[in-house]
């Protein structure tokens, strides 16, 4: 991998990961239509870095609801009153919401690594974000507006969140879309999203990153990785910034139309190498 690449690729990471278009099927169909040929082990590498990059932005931009979210969860374990305060009810909502991605990570990882090495099927789950996006526009108006969903809520927006281990299934897209089918409002929706990120990318993060330490000359090309890392990371929480003050007063069709163009041109380009 070059630095181009690298930087050029970190971009489409922090555009695309809070966007609901999904990363993971950009980083899968880009190379794919330049004809980039990335070995496994920088393409390993720079997957872990990209992900720790967009992590650390969504931790940036919320930083002050996490330290308080953190504070009023300790403090309730400390006074033995867990769920308490909104906040401590807010923080472990957020970690039970992700239990079933962490199931679905475990028990299909092997369908999972070959729809990432499928640039057809990746492109065919972009329409299932479609169609999501699409059923969020037709939902009934917000009934709730309070920043803390119920653990109904929680777990139910988790099973969506599980559905975009997949490439291809946008994670904000679900999310935010299972948010609204319960009633909660975009801004709310949005923010509960980006928090329950924090966790499973986090987990994801520290496993890949065991495995990436023990890959032999690792610091060779660590630092073209770095760069697409501080790429990832800088657009990362300029779309977090975009996306929180756009879906106050904008849908998601536009992005629901740019999910099935791009299908449809991988799939076209697909049979046209064929």
């Amino acid at each position: 991998m070059t630095f181009l690449q690298s930087i050029i690729l970190g971009i489409i990471q922090g555009l695309t990961e809070f966007l609901p278009v999904s990363s993971s099927a950009h980083l899968v169909l880009f190379p794919y239509w330049l004809g980039w040929e990335i070995p496994a082990t920088d393409a390993f590498v720079f997957n872990v870095l990209v992900q720790l990059g967009t992590l650390l932005a969504v931790i940036i931009y919320f930083w002050r609801d996490l330290l308080t979210i953190i504070r009023s969860v300790l403090s309730g374990i400390v006074h033995r009153q867990l769920f308490k305060e909104a906040d401590a009810r807010l923080g472990w909502l957020v970690i039970f919401a992700t239990i079933p991605a962490g199931i679905a990570g475990l028990f299909l990882k092997d369908i999972i690594e070959a729809a990432f090495s499928s640039p057809t099927a990746t492109g065919l789950l972009l329409l299932v974000t479609a169609l999501m996006l699409l059923l969020s526009e037709k939902v009934r108006k917000a009934q709730k507006s309070s920043l803390v969903p119920s653990p109904m809520d929680a777990i139910f927006i988790g099973f969506f969140q599980a559905l975009a281990i997949f490439p291809g299934v946008s994670r904000s897209g679900s999310t935010i879309t299972a948010g609204l089918l319960r009633g909660m409002d975009r801004p709310a929706a949005a923010r509960f999203s980006f928090l329950m990120s924090i966790p499973i990318m986090a987990a994801a993060g520290v496993v890949a990153v065991l495995d990436m330490v023990q890959i032999p000359n690792l610091l060779t090309f660590l630092p073209v990785m770095a760069a697409g890392f501080i790429a990832a990371a800088v657009v990362g929480l300029l779309s977090i910034k975009w996306l929180m003050s756009y879906i106050r007063s904008h849908s998601f069709v536009a992005f629901a139309v740019y999910c099935v163009l791009v299908s449809t041109f991988t799939l076209v380009l697909y049979f046209i190498r064929r």
